[in-house]
């Protein structure tokens, strides 16, 4: 078992009928798969209990763990802003490179010093 987590936001597109419309499979090479959420999830009108589910399952977010960004775009920004909390602003994403065909690890520090002008 691999030590790194790979939290995957939503289940792909798909999943359920077995005909998933991207294959991630690529990201499994940064840590093992951690799903938070059904395919079909949405962000409506009481984002409460999404908001729950969401800190529940990356409450063991760790240093060398990485989101894979998938899903609706609003469930993406609170996971992200979930584990930023956690993490001081720093974490890592995954990133789908469509030349490559591949993944590339990008770590985000939102407090990282230099000029806001650069």
């Amino acid at each position: 078992m691999k030590e790194n987590k790979v939290y995957v936001i939503q289940h792909i597109a798909g999943t359920a009928e077995g005909r998933p419309k991207i294959n991630i499979m690529g990201a499994q090479k940064y840590g093992d798969f951690v799903f938070l959420l059904p395919e079909l999830s949405q962000i409506i009108f009481s984002p409460g209990p999404l908001i729950f589910k969401l800190r529940k399952g990356l409450k063991d977010f760790k240093e060398g763990d990485h989101l894979l960004l998938t899903g609706d775009p609003a469930i993406i920004g609170v996971a992200c802003s979930i584990v930023s909390d956690m993490t001081n602003g720093k974490y890592n994403l995954l990133k789908w490179d469509k030349q490559e065909r591949k993944y590339y690890p990008i770590t985000i520090n939102l407090y990282e010093r230099g000029k806001i002008d650069e």
